[in-house]
């Protein structure tokens, strides 16, 4: 076999047969899941056990995440719900009408991440309005995490199976 076979075998485009594919789908959700609102885990954790200076970092941190993320949404909120109705229904139709795999693949990663994205919108919400200490901060955001998860792991079962599904249907070429 030469190099440049092997390469190719590599990093081929069949998605759901590929093991980059699914290091990517690992990697996309533990991150995702780590990242809570913009604010690692860990940082969430420490101000918990700790308090003092640390809760307090974590405060500061939340609130300018949170501004951020309302910001985004109230200027820019109209043009990215198009532009991801856009993205989401040229994915849908490259993927099922024309059955292109990438596509589905990409369309199995992008739906649940918008999901997890209206999450952290309303979280952000809720946060600046019912936020009125620092407990109730951490529920909130120990309950956001956990709906990520959440999401994630039912994105996990269904890309699993329509992955396993579409290998044992679909040729391989």
């Amino acid at each position: 076999m030469e190099w440049s076979e092997a390469l190719f075998d590599t990093i081929s485009m069949r998605s759901f047969s590929n093991v980059w594919y699914w290091i990517a789908i690992i990697v996309l959700w533990s991150s995702m899941s780590h990242w809570v609102l913009g604010v690692p885990f860990d940082l969430i954790m420490r101000a918990k056990r700790k308090g003092g200076e640390a809760e307090q970092d974590l405060i500061d941190v939340v609130r300018v995440n949170v501004n951020r993320v309302l910001s985004i949404g109230q200027t820019a909120g109209s043009w990215l719900l198009a532009i991801v109705c856009f993205t989401i229904t040229s994915l849908s139709l490259l993927g099922i009408l024309y059955g292109i795999e990438l596509a589905q693949a990409i369309l199995l990663m992008v739906i649940p991440v918008c999901g997890v994205g209206i999450l952290s919108f309303y979280t952000a919400r809720k946060i600046e309005s019912d936020a009125t200490d620092v407990q109730v901060l951490y529920k909130m955001l120990s309950t956001h995490r956990l709906w990520t998860q959440v999401i994630g792991m039912i994105a996990i079962f269904i890309t699993a199976m329509y992955g396993m599904y579409h290998n044992l249907e679909v040729p391989n070429f």
